[in-house]
């Protein structure tokens, strides 16, 4: 089985994302090497785990930068989260209690207290919002995935990702394995043809269920739902949207970036049967996607699940007229002579996407993937579709549907009770 001792820079370029040689080879000590005259302040809107994680891994990234704001709808939140922070940054955290901000405007004072870089990291349905006001005010933008909730949403952010483009602003999503060496070196050899023609492939997202946050007193239906964002469609598109989208990333980069002709899906509810405990999404999803081809037609299988006490499951594989990939786990190519195994340099891919995030900046080459980010964020959101409606439904329509999740008010006091629970066959596409 051939060996490979490190990434080629041939193979880096195979990342579907037409981004520059140098913005893809940027590693840690490129980034600190690269002009450090200017220091780059960097703002954080949404102070979750995400959150804070992406904080610390900007700081850590350039000699030169500082974390001078914060963002977040609760105040508790950043008080629980703003310790580790100070402590993991040192010198480098510079919040102070003038450019730390509370509720839906939060995201406005961070960008205007005088930032460079914001990190957006709040819950999926405001990231275009957000990136709007963000590309608006001249500032440098990393957002975490999924990019929007519905499509009029990610119609948005591709409008947004050119105009970004146009004033040379850095926009680099959370789509993190595609900064995983061993990913770029795999998915590199699968659009250089060593799988032949692809013909299937199979991705999963299985494991048990996320975070529950039992509703408190005093809370009204906003916050409670707010506080639980995962557990409601409009806040996080359901988990297909929200997770699964990392692997369903995957097979789009393989097809290189090419978006599938329609789709075809089941899903449903078997253990998320409270709606105020597991609020409206769906704990299953199996989706049959085509993409069309020189050979005629591929079809991806994807299945994910949120359900505990069930085999966990986190694999995408492509087989092709040459071989099999197990290109998620195993990082190899069989079922041919020349079988090959990555066994070169592993690294951090959330410390990597920000040490080339920065690079990028200080080199005056803006990294931008927005529009492959929207497009696999669509992709996701149309086997959401086809599964709520029991429907085969096309990419370009769903690219163009008018259904917009984001609920009538943002009144803490108001009533907002839950959405009711898609049902295949009953559902209908907008």
């Amino acid at each position: 089985m051939k060996e490979l001792s490190n990434p080629t820079r041939r193979k880096f370029l195979k990342t579907g994302s037409a981004l520059s040689a140098s913005t893809l080879l940027a590693a840690p000590h490129v980034a600190r090497a690269a002009k450090n005259d200017k220091t780059l302040k960097i703002g954080l809107v949404g102070i979750g785990g995400r959150g804070s994680g992406a904080a610390v891994q900007a700081m850590l990234a350039d000699d030169n930068v500082a974390l001078t704001a914060i963002g977040d709808l609760f105040e508790d939140r950043i008080k629980l989260r703003s310790r580790i922070l100070k402590a993991r940054g040192r010198a480098k955290y510079q919040v102070t209690e003038d450019t730390t901000f509370t509720g839906f405007d939060a995201y406005k004072k961070v960008i205007d207290s005088g930032i460079d870089v914001v990190i957006l990291t709040t819950p999926p349905n405001f990231r275009p919002l957000h990136i709007e006001y963000a590309i608006e005010k001249g500032v440098h933008c990393f957002f975490e995935k999924p990019v929007a909730v519905d499509a009029p949403g990610v119609r948005k952010v591709i409008e947004l990702a050119k105009k970004a483009k146009e004033k040379k602003l850095a926009f680099m999503s959370g789509f993190c394995w595609r900064h995983h060496y061993p990913k770029r070196e795999v998915f590199g050899r699968i659009l250089d043809g060593a799988l032949g023609n692809v013909n299937a492939m199979y991705s999963t997202y299985n494991g048990g269920e996320t975070w529950k946050k039992p509703r408190e007193e005093g809370w009204g239906d906003l916050e409670s739902q707010m506080r639980n964002w995962n557990a409601h469609l409009w806040l996080s598109g359901d988990s297909i949207v929200e997770q699964a989208v990392h692997c369903i990333d995957m097979m789009q980069w393989a097809m290189g970036d090419k978006a599938p002709t329609h789709a075809e899906a089941s899903g449903g509810r078997q253990v998320y049967d409270d709606l105020d405990k597991y609020g409206n999404i769906f704990d299953h999803f199996a989706v049959v996607y085509q993409w069309e081809n020189e050979t005629g037609g591929v079809r991806g299988f994807h299945h994910s699940r949120q359900q505990n006490g069930t085999v966990g499951s986190y694999e995408v594989e492509v087989y092709g007229s040459k071989g099999f990939c197990s290109a998620k786990n195993r990082h190899a190519i069989l079922g041919k002579e020349d079988a090959w195994r990555f066994r070169g340099e592993n690294n951090d891919m959330y410390q990597t996407e920000h040490d080339e995030l920065f690079a990028s900046i200080r080199e005056g080459k803006p990294f931008n993937d927005g529009e492959i980010a929207a497009q696999s964020t669509m992709v996701a959101i149309l086997g959401r579709m086809a599964a709520y409606t029991g429907q085969q439904i096309t990419y370009e329509d769903a690219l163009n549907s008018k259904t917009d999740l984001t609920p009538s008010h943002f009144d803490w006091k108001e009533s907002l009770p839950a959405q009711g629970v898609p049902i295949p066959g009953v559902t209908k596409f907008v």
